[in-house]
């Protein structure tokens, strides 16, 4: 399984090709599931660590969707002093 690391995360975080693969609802419905999981304290532990590594990598792949989405309705300015924000986009 063909694993990549995200730029903006710790370098030991590596998402799977599979979770990549997930859109931000289905990633995010499966972590809620596993948290359900871990919660309950369902499974053996190392059933337990296996779905918090997968939750990782989700939450990581969940983080990365929604940095996306929000650059890309953002725009960067220069303000004054050169000062650089951000602001919506014009959406036209």
């Amino acid at each position: 399984m063909a694993k990549q690391k995200t730029p903006d995360t710790d370098a030991q975080t590596e998402i799977p090709a599979d979770v990549r693969a997930l859109s931000f609802e289905d990633a995010m419905s499966e972590l809620e599931d596993i948290v359900r999981g871990l919660e309950q304290g369902a499974g053996s532990l190392d059933q337990a660590i296996d779905s918090y590594s997968r939750g990782v990598a989700l939450k990581t792949h969940c983080e990365a969707k929604l940095k996306e989405a929000q650059l890309r309705v953002d725009k960067i300015v220069v303000g004054s002093g050169g000062v650089l924000t951000t602001e919506p986009a014009d959406q036209e």
